[in-house]
């Protein structure tokens, strides 16, 4: 019996590497740029894309420095360069040598057009921007519920300020539909009274994921929100339409949350040092009118029986021991309803729970809290304290 002839994969990949790096030399390409990236050691890592296709595309550092502009995303450009292959990973790109500026792409035309749009309208005038407030009792957010952004910003607020209340709208950030389903969760979000402010982002990624962010429907949904917008996108160099739009632009969402959160810390530290001033301030004004007491019963002016007097002064004396006592003891309360506040929280903490192995059940992105609230036909999730698994339901 004749054993099946066949290849190891090295094999085959360096004959694949042959042949393409035999055959793709000196290709002319045209295209947009995309994930432009320009690494500590010089070199020029980016995407060259259309319509339909893409191709992974590399400028050594001694090449680039015969370029007379730096690319950026959303660029047209013509480059010149021959196919590579890398065998570790199967991966095949162009090694540019030559590379001249068209102009920009249709994105970057798109942008720049409704960027010029709403400001004509006067959705980017500075007097229109509201003051964010500096502590929110209940902050909306609009992101992915399963993204990084999310937890940060949870985190952020757990360490800074763990008495605000978050209000999470989940929307899709990236992709077909996610303008409108950003838009929608603005508007949902709007109908609480007592959200004070709103951030409404997401992570970082290339000028196609965060388009969303770009779209009109997403503007125009900021600018008709009554709550104060922070935009959070992901991106600390260029802006992006949402970021003129909102009422005041972070890099990140973490960035968003520390921005509208006091430190915590130095909140507590202010209401003590306020709470001493107040206690001082009482001491000393009923001293004063001690004072005035003391000196008109000494007073020779005076004409009236001096023990009556001297009665009404200990009657004083009593009041202001009475009044005292009952400021210290409200002060010392207000404390301790501070702590044990925090206590609360911390107590309360669900990942506290979930380290001693416990799980929480969530359907449709909504806690299941009894066994007849979940669709047993339907999709559910596994929530650990290091990951989620997601069920596939079973129709009977």
């Amino acid at each position: 019996m004749q054993l099946p002839q066949y290849k190891s994969v090295s094999k085959l990949t360096l004959e694949i590497k042959a042949t393409l790096e035999m055959n793709f030399k000196q290709e002319t390409v045209v295209g947009e740029v995309s994930n432009f990236v320009a690494h500590s050691s010089g070199h020029w890592y980016f995407t060259l894309k259309d319509a339909t296709a893409a191709i992974a595309c590399t400028m050594w550092r001694g090449n680039n420095q015969r370029v007379s502009f730096t690319p950026r995303n959303g660029m047209q450009i013509i480059v010149t360069g021959d196919i590579s292959v890398y065998p570790p990973r199967g991966n095949y790109q162009l090694d540019v040598q030559v590379m001249k500026n068209v102009g920009v792409g249709d994105l970057q035309i798109a942008f720049e057009l409704l960027k010029e749009k709403l400001n004509k309208e006067g959705l980017f005038d500075q007097a229109k921007k509201r003051p964010i407030p500096n502590a929110p009792g209940k902050v909306g957010v609009v992101t992915s519920p399963t993204g990084a952004a999310w937890q940060d910003i949870i985190s952020v607020a757990k360490r800074r300020f763990p008495l605000v209340e978050l209000v999470l709208a989940p929307a899709r950030v990236q992709g077909e539909g996610a303008a409108e389903s950003i838009a929608g969760a603005i508007d949902e979000l709007n109908k609480f009274d007592d959200i004070e402010v709103l951030i409404v982002g997401r992570g970082g990624g290339s000028l196609e994921d965060l388009w969303a962010f770009n779209e009109e429907v997403t503007a125009r949904a900021i600018a008709r929100s009554k709550i104060p917008v922070v935009s959070a996108v992901g991106h600390e160099i260029d802006f992006s339409i949402s970021d003129f739009v909102a009422d005041l632009r972070a890099a990140t969402p973490t960035a968003a949350m520390e921005l509208v959160t006091p430190d915590g810390n130095k909140v507590f530290a202010f209401l003590d040092d306020k709470i001493e001033q107040l206690d001082s301030a009482i001491s000393n004004n009923l001293q004063a009118k001690k004072d005035i007491v003391n000196r008109f019963i000494t007073s020779p002016v005076v004409a009236t029986p001096i023990n009556l007097i001297k009665i009404s002064a200990q009657k004083l004396d009593l009041a202001v021991t009475m009044f005292d006592n009952n400021m210290a003891n409200y002060i010392k309360d207000l404390k301790n309803r501070l702590n044990s506040a925090l206590l609360h929280l911390k107590a309360n903490d669900h990942k506290r729970i979930m380290r001693k192995g416990f799980v929480f059940v969530t359907q449709n992105n909504k806690l299941v809290k009894v066994s007849t609230d979940l669709d047993t036909k339907q999709l559910f999730d596994l929530n650990f304290i290091d990951a989620k698994i997601s069920i596939e339901g079973k129709n009977e």
